[in-house]
């Protein structure tokens, strides 16, 4: 059970953590007192292998900082704190839980995974008396407005398991789901105003762990967005600042400061002292204050809250978001606790930038950034996404265009540490979804077929098996539109085959198909990867893993096309024929292979 604010005596609102684990690598541990004057307090406590090591009080009376330390021999149990003003003695307890896990147990996400990225507001609503909640800021439910909350939670997320097992996805990355007590709402999820409480509007802690429990009962991870540069404007912090330096730019008020979005400065050598701050300490909007991860007590506060949720509701991965918009050494320090503590852990940070350069830059060990390391294990390949998405529109035998900016892209894989490491993806939550406006389901086919065979770790994005479509206009709310029939009443259910359109399950068993075939498929999770360099629009790759091979032969054009077979004699060696995955069936791999325009080919030797 989570430290009941009820509960909690005399002075005192709110304890975070709410609790703590025992076994944890480091000693130290800060408790963040909040209550009414509580800095005024001294404080006491007995309990075995814990001692106070200090006490900060911040500018403000109403937060205390107790750092104590804690020993390797701490056994699980309540602990006493005793607090004392004046005449005034009140006190609470502290709980100590037991590791369900140890560190090295706890194993991320990695190439053998398929994320699958879904916004809960927006999936389904299996608990519609969760909508609206009492005393929490002004907002509504309006499913015709895409900026209102539109009711979707972690219930309607658990009552299709089944659903993500059917399709082949092997793990779920949520949009954030902690408090976002906001005006309005902020469906999104990405202005937190409680980093240890889970949205109510979603659910509660308790069912946000069953369903993780449940997801892995049904063989899937899931995976945390975090949000560590900045918090809402509506968390305790802005509205009862613990210290002034506890946000950049803190006379926000009188002088707002907002980020340039322009990451370029963390990379370039000529950058300007401007450039940086502007970008760093800038606040991403109005209503998220940009959090100053160099004051140590809100890093510390950070990394506890990271492992606090590993340790509590058995996540399998973070994502991090806005990655580079945060202090660089702070969060390089972070990822290293990270690392330290869970060493199979997995952690993909959102580092946007359009060239392999910048995001290699990014990854851990990279000596682009040395004698600085990010630590950071897993990058996003926004490249990839940019490109796939420019060549949709292109002709392949065109010099530069279409697929061979693909192939273009994986050339600069020698830019990486750990190429084994790197997400990549068509679309998600803040571009245009793949298809724009249209319904083009070859475009489609074609390029999951290669997000799903390639060298990379791949994710989805919520209904692209069933061809939602959305372009940003005039809002993002335009490419988060509702999943059908995650809600009662809806007049299309997609989850159903029997009430699926004809080009909808013909879209939904494309996907289903290869990512079936694809689960525990070690030659796709651990292979080598072989590319060839487009010609007359044919675009071939090969992954190659203990003896066995796949082929993968794609038309880039819209016309009919014949490829000559023996370009590719090195993977081929004496085989003629191979069966190919997506169709099921037989290739015969004689001189030359005729295509069809846009077609691809998954061909097991």
């Amino acid at each position: 059970m989570l430290l009941s604010l009820n509960a909690v005596a005399g002075n005192i609102n709110k304890i975070d953590p709410p609790c703590w684990f025992t076994e944890m690598n480091s000693p130290q541990l800060q408790l963040m007192i909040y209550g009414n004057n509580i800095a005024k307090a001294e404080v006491n406590l007995s309990y075995p292998g814990v001692k106070i090591d200090s006490i900060v009080r911040l500018e403000s009376n109403n937060y205390l900082l107790v750092y104590l330390h804690l020993d390797k021999m701490l056994k699980p149990g309540k602990m006493k704190l005793s607090f004392k003003e004046g005449n005034k003695s009140f006190s609470t307890e502290y709980e100590f839980k037991k590791r369900e896990k140890t560190g090295a147990e706890r194993k991320g996400f990695d190439m053998s995974d398929v994320l699958y990225l879904l916004m809960p507001d927006r999936f389904a609503n299996g608990n519609p008396k969760n909508d609206m909640i009492k005393n929490m800021s002004s907002y509504k439910v309006d499913r015709n407005d895409p900026n209102s909350r539109h009711g979707g939670d972690l219930a309607g997320i658990e009552q299709h398991l089944n659903y993500f097992n059917d399709l082949g996805v092997t793990a779920l990355w949520f949009t954030p789901v902690l408090e976002n007590n906001m005006e309005g709402g902020s469906y999104h999820g990405y202005a937190t105003t409680d980093y240890y409480k889970i949205d109510r509007r979603l659910g509660s802690n308790e069912e946000y762990c069953n369903l993780i429990k449940d997801a892995h009962q049904h063989g899937l991870k899931v995976i945390m967005d975090m949000v560590f540069n900045h918090c809402g404007s509506e968390h305790q912090w802005i509205k009862d600042m613990p210290s002034k330096d506890w946000f950049n730019y803190p006379d926000y008020k009188n002088h707002f400061v907002q980020t340039s979005g322009r990451l370029t400065p963390h990379v370039d050598p000529y950058a300007s002292k401007y450039d940086y701050d502007k970008m760093i300490n800038g606040w991403f909007v109005p209503s998220m204050p940009d959090l100053n991860q160099r004051n140590p007590h809100v890093y510390k506060y950070l990394v506890q809250n990271s492992m606090w949720w590993i340790e509590y509701a058995d996540i399998d991965g973070i994502r991090m978001d806005t990655y580079p918009y945060a202090d660089y050494d702070a969060m390089s320090n972070w990822q290293k606790e990270i690392n330290e503590e869970y060493p199979n852990f997995n952690t993909v940070g959102e580092a946007w930038g359009a060239e392999p350069a910048y995001t290699a830059w990014w990854q851990k060990d990279s000596k682009l950034s040395a004698p600085r390391n990010s630590n950071l294990k897993t990058v996003m390949d926004f490249s990839f996404m940019v490109n796939i998405n420019m060549a949709k529109n292109e002709q392949s035998d065109e010099y530069g265009k279409g697929l061979e900016r693909i192939y273009n892209n994986f050339v600069y894989d020698f830019l990486y540490p750990n190429n084994n490491s790197i997400l990549a993806f068509l679309e998600n939550h803040d571009s245009d979804r793949f298809l724009g406006e249209g319904d083009n389901l070859p475009l489609l086919e074609q390029a999951a077929t290669i997000l799903l065979t390639t060298h990379r770790i791949p994710q989805l994005y919520y209904g692209s098996e069933i061809m939602m479509n959305g372009v940003k206009t005039v809002t993002d709310g335009y490419v988060r539109k509702d999943f059908p029939g995650g809600w009662a009443g809806d007049k299309e259910n997609a989850f159903k085959q029997e009430d699926r359109t004809a080009k909808q399950n013909e879209c939904y068993n494309f996907f289903r198909r290869l990512l079936h075939w694809r689960q525990g498929n070690e030659v796709i999770s651990k292979g080598k990867m072989i590319q060839f360099i487009p010609e007359k629009g044919i675009y071939a790759f090969a992954r190659q893993y203990n003896g066995k091979t796949v082929l993968v032969i794609l038309n880039g054009t819209d016309k009919e096309a014949s490829v000559p077979v023996e370009r590719y004699k090195e993977i081929l060696g004496e085989k003629n024929e191979g069966r190919d995955v997506l169709t099921e069936t037989n290739i015969v791999l004689a001189n030359k292979l005729t295509m069809t325009p846009r077609q691809s080919l998954v061909i097991e030797l």
